[in-house]
């Protein structure tokens, strides 16, 4: 699996005032709030503090609605270990209100069973799933669970596009909206997503039809991130008629929370406030926010208030003894080899000159040579293996390996494809993985050993490689647009993920075979293999634009 392009920022400031206006005489203003989350991204062991922390908001507070933004799905072990069902347990403790699922919800997605991981813990939710430009019809698991239009007495276990939630008398309607960019940064498969902006637009007429006025849109957009899928300054400017924003995607710590009151043209319009908080469990989010009689916001703050300065809470740390238990024994089981000196997985964001996103690097050979490897034992006619460097997600430290390193680095548990493509879709690939380049690109691929891609990062988009080369018997070859080869890869990329539609379109075509080796059990094993493992870069993929 990739992922999408994780962007962590700190915004300390609103970017527009909070409108000033005082309640009308004709009608007392109302006080909502709303207590949130996003992007806990497998980190169960942040909820002792986390319940903590909320059960010390409700007391300053008061009582108020409970969000998440998404994302609860992928990034440690706990995750890989239990699927979401761990962190199920804690949010039904907490009472959650409302869930919107992110892009990494779609993360197991799988093109013969669809989303059984999603659908156990949709079933199991305490609380109702909001997905207004998500269309499940495709997915016999989720279509199962799905339920058009505004509920008003929405279920639990069950997904809405919009929900009624009722708060000291009055009705709040929610309805959720997750990236479009999900069908090329995760797996949904039959899972289809609709633009952003109609589908808020048709949740504000339908909500404001049913005579509710306050409106809150549960996203997974991000804060502003790439404008050309959305995100939630854009969806502020251009819907008029949503109150509160609450997102995730971006990992933004947004304190205090901003307020919008100028749409897409200048104009002004009725303010629209937005909130986030960060990462991990590292925060809950308090918005407050006053209305009016007829739902217009009059004022809004908030805060994010630290996890890590509280103690966890005694029951739910009772309750993640056992979790954390099988996780550290699986973190502590010797996978079998070491690492002569520390591999790397450099990101330009976290100061580094090279990237994994963006050049060879001597983790991401390792990797490559690993799914080879395997690919050989099912074909020995395999010629090439490609790895996203979007899936590659930390370090290998120098020293003994433990399994636990090894599904940190690759914690997707995707699984070894076939697939038979001709050297001009090969070709067409590249172009792909390099169209970003020299800056990152989760489609960034890299290459084992045995192949050679040079290209050239000054031409423009789609024009950039110069020769993709493979050993023929010592000797590096061109590669051949009129021959036909076997490549490996996973099965997010096999499938289209990262926007490699060309090797969608031959896997649709039946030319793919997911051979079903996972991840990190192939990297385990070759490892294991070579006992000692010394990996550097090779100039494997060069690019000419760099000597100039």
């Amino acid at each position: 699996m990739g992922c999408a392009e994780d962007v962590d920022q700190d915004v300390e400031e609103p970017e527009e005032e909070p409108a000033e206006e005082e309640a009308s005489d004709e009608g007392e203003s109302f006080e909502l709030t709303i207590f949130h989350t996003n992007d806990t991204h497998g980190r169960t062991n942040m909820y002792p503090q986390l319940i903590t922390t909320l059960n010390e908001a409700k007391e300053q507070y008061g009582e108020g609605l409970l969000l998440d933004a998404g994302d609860v799905f992928s990034g440690t072990l706990y995750f890989n270990e239990f699927s979401g069902q761990d962190a199920l347990e804690f949010m039904n403790l907490m009472e959650y209100d409302a869930f919107v699922p992110g892009n990494h919800e779609f993360d197991l997605g799988d093109p013969d069973t669809g989303h059984q991981e999603l659908v156990d813990f949709i079933k199991g939710a305490e609380f109702p799933v909001v997905g207004a430009n998500m269309d499940f019809s495709g997915d016999e698991g989720l279509s199962a669970l799905a339920n058009e239009g505004v509920s008003f007495e929405a279920e639990n276990g069950q997904i809405y596009d919009g929900i009624v939630l009722e708060h000291d008398g009055e009705e709040i309607g929610v309805f959720g909206l997750n990236t479009e960019d999900t069908e090329s940064i995760s797996s949904p498969f039959d899972v289809a997503f609709t633009n952003y902006v109609e589908a808020a637009e048709g949740m504000v007429e339908a909500f404001e039809a049913e005579g509710v006025n306050k409106i809150v849109a549960l996203t997974h957009l991000g804060y502003d991130s790439d404008p050309s899928v959305g995100n939630d300054l854009l969806l502020a400017q251009q819907v008029e008629g949503i109150d509160v924003i609450i997102g995730g995607h971006s990992h933004t710590e947004i304190a205090p929370p901003t307020v919008v009151t100028e749409n897409a043209d200048g104009e002004e319009m009725d303010p629209t406030v937005i909130g986030q908080a960060g990462e991990y469990g590292q925060y809950l989010g308090v918005m407050n926010v006053s209305f009016d009689e007829n739902g217009v916001v009059l004022e809004a703050d908030g805060e994010l208030l630290a996890t890590e300065e509280r103690e966890a809470d005694p029951e739910a740390a009772e309750m993640l003894a056992p979790y954390t238990e099988q996780i550290e024994e699986l973190e502590s089981e010797g996978a079998g080899s070491s690492v002569v000196t520390e591999l790397p997985n450099p990101r330009h964001g976290e100061g580094d000159e090279k990237s994994v996103r963006a050049n060879e690097t001597a983790l991401g050979n390792l990797i490559a040579d690993a799914q080879l490897e395997a690919a050989l034992s099912a074909d020995e006619n395999t010629v090439m293996a490609l790895q996203n460097g979007g899936g590659i997600r930390t370090s290998l430290p120098e020293g003994d390996i433990t399994i636990g390193h090894l599904i940190e680095v690759q914690p997707f548990g995707n699984r070894l494809t076939l697939l038979e493509v001709s050297g001009e879709e090969l070709i067409e690939a590249f172009e792909v993985s390099v169209y970003d380049a020299p800056e990152e690109s989760g489609a960034f691929l890299q290459v084992s050993s045995g192949t050679r891609l040079t290209y050239d990062s000054s031409q423009e988009p789609g024009e950039r490689v110069v020769s993709v080369e493979i050993d023929v018997d010592g000797s590096y070859e061109e590669i051949d647009p009129d021959e036909t080869y076997t490549i490996a890869t996973n099965n997010f990329t096999a499938t289209g993920g990262d926007g490699f539609t060309v090797f969608a379109d031959a896997y649709d075509d039946g030319r793919g075979t997911i051979v079903g080796f996972t991840d990190w059990e192939m990297l385990r094993d070759y490892m294991a293999d070579h006992g000692e493992v010394d990996y550097e870069t090779e100039d494997r993929i060069v690019d000419v634009a760099e000597g100039e």
